[in-house]
């Protein structure tokens, strides 16, 4: 099970309550909910290693992924405007190791549900 640690303000808006979801969906290995939560041109660029494009090998890419599931999931700051959203916070991962991260989104409208971009920085921390 996967403890979460949310400030009272994570969650002010309908587009944050939904990147906080989605980032919980993350440390849970939902592939289900990312995927029906991106475009069909989702591009997913995780800085200094891989950029992922399209809807089927962003689900590849989760699947290889989902076996590593966060025992652990604190958000910092959670911030959404118009098309675009931000996530920061840290991840303690069922191996021990500890990472900190920060993902940028961005929506198909100001009005829109689904995510069309997503760059993530993310740092091993002790």
């Amino acid at each position: 099970m996967t403890k979460i640690i949310a400030s009272p303000n994570c969650g002010n808006s309908p587009k944050m309550a939904f990147l906080k979801e989605f980032n919980i969906a993350f440390a849970k290995g939902d592939v289900k909910f990312l995927v029906d939560s991106v475009t069909e041109d989702i591009v997913w660029n995780i800085v200094g290693d891989r950029k992922i494009t399209g809807k089927e090998n962003f689900a590849d890419e989760l699947e290889k992924m989902k076996t590593k599931k966060a025992t652990e999931l604190a958000f910092d700051q959670i911030l959404s405007h118009g098309k675009e959203g931000a996530v920061n916070g840290t991840m303690k991962m069922q191996t021990g190791k500890k990472y900190a991260f920060s993902d940028f989104y961005q929506f198909n409208g100001a009005k829109g549900a689904k995510i069309k971009a997503i760059t993530s920085y993310v740092i091993e921390i002790e």
